[in-house]
């Protein structure tokens, strides 16, 4: 019901009439951001040549000034065989919308089943909330959660030594980085929790390591192989972004004033991404206490941080990325008030960027004193900032939701003279 719910709300976009691209009409940009149901799967009908049927990478690459041509998408090569996928059969931008949604569906249907099957009722927070209305087909983002939550399904709720558990879980995650990329970072924690479950066992870590590596090289290497050019110029693409109105970031908020400034922009080449490094460690960091502590290493945790210090500090959000937080509020006990709000300012920064940039592109008044959808944007953007920081700490201090289920699999058996954790 709720992912029907997500296509009628992104189909208001499509249609009546279509011009000789497929692009709907009439006054089809304006219509996306008025009426608040642009969606990038709609967007990146035209201009990726996904309305010709090229299939991604293979002839394509990157103009000097950042256009990307001859099928080339923005995106890991999963996602762009996802797309040609979606566009194979129909011609205009309402039928690969139709399409891609037919094509994601099942994934968001099985992050709900592994949801329930990981902390039961819980998962209609997934499968009734909001953010799967507004994002479930906002841009191809279902695939790459269903990744993530595979693999904490495989490592909770499959009973096989946990050295088989996490190697197919590491799979997954490699898959996810050749989806949307997030997944990798979840590689570190649950290497960690490996090495310490293990006890001290270096090559469980480095086999999880491996493991998510391997994926992520054999299923891009064939791209590489067939298009170097073009496979290489995804990720050109994203290297070149700037913080600009488009990025929708903390650092384009806060400095927009600047944005139009080489310098700046070489900074937050580098600030950026120190930043999120940073996030990273400390998240870590604070999950090896936690082990010292209880004797378990809690990886989902850490993970949900290290999200969130990404989500908060990267020089890109996209409206969609709280479909990536979501199953977090399902499988770590953090307090209904930061999930309520989250949903609010999310829902305000949704509605407000939209409608801010309606206005904005109609040459109307778009100011924080004139009207709602500057302030909507201001609520959204800042309040997501600031939750984004509370979660970071409250997701470190709790415990899943997965903890106290009787069908967790048993630990496997550690050497003599080693401990053994919960």
């Amino acid at each position: 019901m709720t992912l029907a719910l997500g296509y009628a709300n992104k189909a208001r976009c499509t249609g009546p009439e279509f011009n000789e691209w497929g692009r709907s009409g009439p006054d089809y940009q304006m219509r996306s951001y008025r009426d608040v149901c642009y969606s990038d799967v709609q967007n990146l009908w035209v201009g990726r040549d996904i309305d010709r049927h090229v299939f991604p990478y293979v002839h394509g690459g990157i103009d000097p000034d950042g256009s990307l041509w001859g099928g080339v998408v923005e995106y890991p090569v999963l996602t762009g065989v996802l797309m040609w996928l979606g566009a194979l059969f129909v011609d205009t931008d309402a039928g690969f919308l139709l399409s891609s949604a037919l094509l994601m569906a099942p994934f968001g249907l099985a992050v709900a089943w592994w949801l329930g099957r990981l902390s039961r009722w819980r998962a209609l927070l997934w499968a009734l909330g909001p953010p799967l209305v507004l994002y479930a087909f906002h841009n191809w983002d279902l695939p790459v959660v269903a990744s993530a939550v595979a693999a904490v399904y495989v490592m909770h709720r499959w009973r096989a030594p946990l050295a088989r558990r996490s190697t197919v879980a590491a799979v997954l995650l490699g898959l996810g980085f050749a989806l949307k990329v997030y997944p990798a970072i979840f590689v570190l924690p649950l290497a960690l929790h490996v090495f310490t479950e293990g006890g001290r066992d270096w090559r469980g870590a480095v086999r999880v390591a491996g493991a998510a590596a391997g994926t992520a090289v054999l299923v891009n290497v064939p791209f590489a192989l067939a298009g170097f050019q073009g496979w290489a110029a995804s990720f050109e693409f994203q290297s070149r972004r700037q913080v600009d109105i488009s990025t929708n970031s903390v650092w384009y908020w806060g400095f927009r004033h600047w944005t139009g400034d080489d310098g700046f922009q070489d900074a937050m080449g580098i600030i950026s991404p120190g930043l999120v490094l940073a996030s990273f460690a400390i998240a870590c960091w604070v999950g090896w206490l936690r082990y010292e502590k209880t004797g378990s290493y809690p990886w989902v945790q850490v993970s949900a941080a290290m999200l969130c210090g990404f989500l908060l500090l990267h020089k890109v959000h996209s409206p969609q990325y709280t479909l990536w937080l979501l199953p977090f509020f399902v499988l770590v006990q953090v307090r209904w008030g930061w999930i309520a709000a989250y949903f609010a300012a999310d829902f305000a920064m949704c509605t407000g960027i939209f409608r801010w940039l309606h206005l904005n592109n109609a040459g109307e008044p778009s100011g924080v004193h004139d009207g709602f959808a500057a302030q909507a944007l201001m609520i959204g953007v800042w309040g997501r900032a600031a939750l984004l920081v509370g979660l970071f700490v409250a997701f470190l201090a709790t415990r899943t939701t997965i903890d106290d289920r009787e069908d967790t699999p048993a630990p496997s058996p550690a050497p003599e003279g080693t401990r053994v954790t919960g």
